[in-house]
């Protein structure tokens, strides 16, 4: 076997965070590039021998360039949806000519893209999303490379948005309002499927410079998705009825407020139900041959580690987890703009790890250990704004990982026993931070801090930080006592409000 590495572009992403343990599993070295080292690292494969870990941005070609030197191939599992305010198929487009760009500078001899389903025709056009995906696999094309394209429907599989959204919809809708798309057919396909396509094609030259339907034994409609999913489940029937009235804009609202998975996602998504995607070229079955799971199964599958909480990745690791310049910087207030910070900070007698333990578990269903109502509410107007409120819970597992999701917060740094760095993703007129702090003191003593600091956008930031203040004020210090309170700890000294301007 050719020992030289394979680079995973989107290797913490929810396709590429699978593939990389199942490349190391069938014998590959695998190059893991992503723009935070630490969120990788943090990965459960992230410090696996076969590993190579390096920093790469694909808006910057010269980080992209040096990840891929070395390489004798790269899957290509980016995409830029999730990024609202953005346009999306701009920043795809120039991911792509990076791409091919660092193909040619370091002679990488293959690409494995994997792209979208559906026909452009003239009675009806792709969406967005999906003329965007066919575009991405076009540009890779143009470089020295040789391309194998892959084009998927729907990913069914614990954690996928698809699959998300058919389950949230499924499990609190027993009627559903839906446009006429319900009635588009489609041929979802399972993740397992995917990886094992993925895999089969790096293994297999004669793929190279191929274009591949990839789909899954069934072929239904939505509606008969969604009646598959409740049968699996166990729930009684659902009513869907098509209402050609409702656009899909409306219809990304209400599934964006029922459902954690992101508006921009959900637009995207919904745009492309329109446009029938099924394989009418079946090539990949013979090149790679597997055993293709049933809708069904693959449901099934999805539902039992969601249910075990075996989720290996999920929609929500996509995000950055790197750090904020500005957080660390240093320069007086009139070199870099104006900074806010404010916290609360106390003594606790007891056990310190008791406190990490307890801190640790912050979020999802556990909540924030004071002022819930409030806490949601602010999550509740967040989704109305196309952020991603509360819906999203806190992840599996005790301790949060780097680049893990936390309701509307991003892990940046988790120290074990010290330090717990949350970014927000909420929408809001400005960057933001919140800190907890340990530092053990004297036998069973520990000091306590909870810091939130902001970066403002403009005069809205501004007032958007004053408007927040007095609930800040009262949040914070009742969340350090009741974090004390769950530790079994004695409040030694405090809580005392802390901050500055800059």
């Amino acid at each position: 076997m050719d020992q030289r590495p394979v680079l995973v572009l989107g290797s913490t992403g929810y396709v590429g965070g699978r593939l990389v343990p199942l490349l190391l599993e069938r014998g590959h070295r695998v190059r893991a590039a992503g723009r935070s080292v630490e969120k990788i690292r943090s990965r459960p494969w992230g410090n696996n021998p076969g590993i190579e870990v390096v920093r790469a941005d694909m808006h910057d070609p010269d980080s992209l360039v040096e990840a891929a030197r070395g390489c004798r191939a790269a899957f290509y599992l980016v995409h830029s949806m999730t990024r609202p305010g953005r346009d999306f198929a701009a920043q795809e487009r120039d991911a792509a000519y990076n791409m091919v760009r660092a193909a040619a500078e370091t002679g990488l001899e293959r690409i494995i893209y994997l792209g979208g389903l559906g026909e452009d025709r003239d009675d009806l056009p792709l969406s967005k999303h999906l003329l965007s995906r066919a575009e991405v696999g076009r540009i890779l094309t143009l470089g020295p490379a040789r391309v194998t394209t892959l084009r998927a429907a729907q990913i069914i599989g614990s954690g996928s948005s698809s699959f998300e959204m058919i389950r949230y919809l499924a499990d609190r809708l027993p009627v559903m309002i839906a446009p006429k798309w319900v009635r588009t057919r489609t041929q979802p396909i399972a993740i397992r499927n995917v990886l094992g396509y993925l895999a089969g094609c790096l293994e297999n030259e004669a793929t190279a410079g191929l274009t591949l339907d990839i789909g899954g034994p069934d072929v239904l409609s939505y509606t008969e998705l969604f009646h598959r999913y409740a049968e699996v489940a166990g729930l009684p029937p659902r009513r869907i009825v098509a209402a050609p009235f409702l656009s899909p804009r409306l219809s990304a609202f209400w599934v964006s407020l029922i459902t954690p998975v992101p508006m921009p996602l959900v637009r995207s998504l919904i745009e492309g139900l329109k446009n029938e995607v099924v394989c009418r070229d079946h090539r990949i079955r013979e090149l790679v041959p597997q055993e293709l799971l049933s809708c069904a199964e693959a449901i099934r599958r999805a539902l039992d580690k969601t249910g075990q909480q075996m989720v290996e990745t999920c929609l929500f690791d996509v995000g950055s987890a790197c750090m904020p310049e500005w957080a660390g910087a240093n320069d007086p207030g009139y070199a870099g703009g104006t900074r806010y910070e404010m916290g609360y900070r106390a003594r606790l007698q007891g056990d310190p790890s008791k406190v990490w333990d307890t801190v640790k578990r912050i979020g999802g269903e556990q909540g924030w250990y004071y002022g819930d109502v409030l806490w949601r509410l602010r999550g509740f107007i967040d989704r109305l704004l196309a952020g991603p409120g509360m819906s999203r819970g806190r992840p599996h597992g005790d301790t949060p990982r780097v680049g893990d999701a936390l309701d509307f917060w991003r892990v940046v740094a988790s120290d074990e026993g010290r330090r717990l760095l949350l970014k927000a993703e909420m929408r809001l007129p400005g960057e933001a931070l919140l800190e907890f702090k340990l530092r053990s003191q004297w036998a069973n003593a520990v000091d306590i801090s909870m810091t939130a600091k902001f970066l403002p956008h403009g005069l809205t930031g501004m007032l958007y930080w004053y408007a927040m203040y007095p609930f800040h004020v009262a949040l914070f210090g009742n969340m350090i006592k009741n974090i004390s309170r769950q530790a079994g700890t004695h409040l030694y000294d405090g809580p005392r409000r802390t901050g500055r301007e800059q």
